[in-house]
């Protein structure tokens, strides 16, 4: 696993773990502004679901599928902080969320929001996990944002329908305070046979296939069972600098060798 801020010294809303059956990956979003919403922050709020996330993983049999277990860990975050914080509010704390679990002899998968789920199969092109709702709703706000000044009241109009799309019927689906969305995550599952590798990306480190065009999905694949998540997360950063894009925090969980687990005595 590799996770870098998306500058030094600034707190990574990205979180990333494992268990010896599963992997999580949660992308925190947030808007300057937010702190009155939710006093807790981003950060909080996309550590604290990796890591009820991760627990929940590991009692297994409660939460039979994917959908499921992320509706009870949103549930369990939410009242966490529903009596102090504004949690129903559009521009509270919110996630993108990517879970791998072992299940018998398959490897399910959930995407929910803009990570990745990258699975490289053997003797065939690898499968891509993606939730593309929020990217597509978003780029037809990018051309009017960019025209705009930034903080300006046509600006913060134009956020606000944006973002008037989140846990909608006809926008897009992110964690956060409301458990029905799990029920429109991206799953799927397949056999561990098929496959020798995965991958889970945060947006930031996706950046090196569909932003910036470095490299396909095998070529990522190879970079990662080769050099590791850290390589691929520097070729975003050099690429950032080089197209004078605003960095993002990156993720990456590569799982090298997928297997059936050990049976228990």
């Amino acid at each position: 696993m590799a996770s870098a801020a998306a500058h030094p010294g600034r707190t990574n809303e990205d979180f990333t773990g494992a268990t010896a059956t599963a992997a999580v990956l949660v992308d925190g979003a947030g808007i300057p502004g937010a702190e009155p919403t939710c006093h807790h922050g981003v950060a909080w709020y996309a550590h604290t679901l990796g890591g009820t996330l991760l627990a929940l993983l590991e009692l297994g049999a409660a939460t039979p599928t994917l959908p499921a277990l992320l509706a009870e860990a949103i549930t369990r975050v939410t009242d966490l902080h529903r009596h102090t914080c504004d949690v129903a509010n559009p521009i509270s704390p919110s996630a993108a969320v990517a879970i791998l679990r072992v299940s018998g002899g398959d490897l399910d998968h959930l995407v929910l929001g803009d990570a990745i789920i990258a699975l490289d199969k053997r003797g065939g092109p690898p499968i891509v996990a993606t939730d593309p709702r929020e990217v597509a709703i978003s780029r037809t706000y990018e051309p009017r944002l960019a025209a705009t000044t930034p903080e300006s009241d046509e600006y913060r109009r134009l956020l606000g329908d944006l973002r008037a799309h989140r846990n909608q019927p006809g926008g897009f689906w992110v964690a956060k305070d409301d458990p029905r969305a799990a029920d429109e995550a991206v799953t799927g599952r397949h056999p561990i046979s098929d496959l020798c590798a995965a991958a889970l990306l945060s947006n930031g480190a996706s950046r090196i296939v569909d932003h910036f065009a470095l490299t396909d999905w095998p070529e990522t694949l190879a970079i990662l069972a080769t050099s590791g998540p850290d390589a691929v997360i520097h070729q975003v950063r050099q690429a950032e600098q080089r197209h004078a894009v605003k960095p993002d925090d990156a993720t990456i969980a590569y799982c090298k060798d997928i297997r059936l687990p050990m049976p228990t005595r």
